[in-house]
């Protein structure tokens, strides 16, 4: 089956690479385990506990707030660590956080508060083993074909997105929303299995700095590297809007629209359907007009998006209007972090790239939880739309700002890492000195 595949591949297609295409299967597993948790989560909050929109924006804050704290130490701890096994260890505890919903659920246990602690627990993971597992693609990618790989990697997600959601909205539907989850635990551990056989030839770059040291070499870095800084401003600031209108969405979709949770999961296949569109021509457009306007363009499209859904009224007409506003946030994040991810890796010595990964996800969501609790108050004290008006026109301001950036506006191929990037590296982190170990 295999040799199949690889036959209808294209010569030179990255999924022809053993590692990359087990790598690649690994993320369209977990993918389509996240559908579930993208609903179930959320729709357990809201229709099971009956939350209210200020403490679904609690819940996402919660989930944020565990990269706001951890992401500048996991990025001094993962440069001098090898990276897999933090990825593996981490889809494995988040397949146990997801698992514990249904089980508290069972015994009676389920409330608010343990959705916070699951939350953070997300957080944690996706802060440590997600820049790990960043990290993990730029060993087994050239740089050259970071912007490809990326995309590859949205197109497993997309594929994820456009069969999950429906699967998942007739499961929840079935059963409920907690035990909803138990296939996605199962799914996760599938996923951490299958990556349990990649074989990386990672070599660590060992540093006698110490701890503060390091992390302040981090922050430097970045703060040094004017393209960084104002990628780290301009995603920053789509997180903002992006958090505002996601703490209302499913509230939104059951409340104000009148759907079901397989409505719910309907319309959330259109997301799907944008994320396939972006993935499969995000990186022919990146060749075409530039990674820096494509990302401008993604900025733009989930504005439009938000408005869309901002005014859409219910019943049927409201619910084709709330998958388009999926669809175009499908289309717009993709094309999004595709570019954003390759061009903060490609501008990046390898010996960095632990700290720089979690510097940029630290900086770029220290909006996210205060759009968060904006967008919970705005939803409950103003109403549901204007959270969703609120996150659209401030998207298509940032788009405005972005395109005023000449280093954005003029970027037209991946960056590399500078010379004195490199040198001013090889002296923070000299490869040839023994450095501490911290497991």
């Amino acid at each position: 089956m295999a040799f199949t595949i690889q036959r209808m591949l294209p010569p030179n297609d990255l999924l022809r690479d053993a590692t990359y295409r087990r790598l690649w299967t690994s993320i369209l597993i977990s993918s389509f385990g996240g559908q579930l948790t993208l609903l179930a989560v959320p729709l357990t909050a809201a229709v099971l506990l009956h939350a209210t929109p200020t403490q679904m924006a609690r819940l996402t804050a919660t989930e944020i707030s565990a990269f706001v704290l951890l992401s500048l130490p996991a990025g001094v701890w993962l440069d001098r660590v090898y990276k897999l096994p933090v990825y593996i260890i981490g889809e494995s505890v988040l397949a146990l956080a997801v698992a514990s919903v249904p089980l508290a659920w069972w015994l009676g246990w389920l409330s608010m508060e343990w959705l916070y602690v699951v939350a953070f627990a997300f957080g944690a993971v996706y802060t440590i083993a997600g820049s790990a597992a960043q990290i993990v693609l730029t060993q087994i990618v050239p740089r050259e074909r970071l912007v490809e790989a990326h995309a590859k990697n949205a197109l497993a997600t997309s594929t994820a997105e456009v069969a999950g959601p429906g699967a998942a909205g007739v499961l929840i539907s079935l059963t409920s929303p907690a035990l909803a989850l138990v296939t996605d635990a199962v799914m996760l551990t599938f996923s951490a299995l299958i990556l349990r056989g990649l074989r990386l030839n990672e070599v660590l770059h060992p540093s006698t700095q110490r701890f503060r040291a390091a992390l302040l070499a981090g922050l430097a870095f970045v703060a040094q590297n004017r393209l960084l800084v104002t990628m780290a401003v301009i995603v920053g600031g789509w997180q903002l809007c992006h958090n505002a209108a996601l703490v209302v969405q499913i509230l939104f979709a059951t409340r104000e629209l009148g759907l079901s949770a397989g409505g719910v999961g309907l319309c959330y296949i259109a997301l799907g359907v944008g994320t396939l569109l972006a993935s499969t021509l995000g990186n022919r457009l990146a060749g075409r007009i530039g990674p820096g306007p494509t990302l401008v363009v993604g900025l733009a499209i989930c504005g439009g998006g938000w408005l869309t859904g901002a005014v859409a009224p219910a019943g049927t007409p409201g619910a084709i209007l709330f998958a388009l506003m999926l669809t175009a946030f499908g289309i717009g994040a993709t094309l999004i972090f595709i570019t954003f991810l390759a061009l903060r890796q490609a501008a990046t010595p390898a010996p960095m790239l632990g700290r720089m990964t979690s510097t940029m996800r630290w900086l770029i969501l220290l909006p996210a939880a205060p759009g968060a609790l904006l967008g919970g108050w705005l939803g409950e004290h103003v109403g549901l739309r204007s959270a969703l008006a609120f996150a659209g026109v401030m998207a298509l301001l940032f788009a405005m700002v972005a395109w005023r950036q000449p280093i954005i506006r003029n970027l037209r191929t991946l960056p590399m890492a500078s010379g004195a990037h490199r040198a001013a590296d090889a002296q923070l982190v000299p490869d040839t000195q023994p450095g501490e170990f911290l497991p």
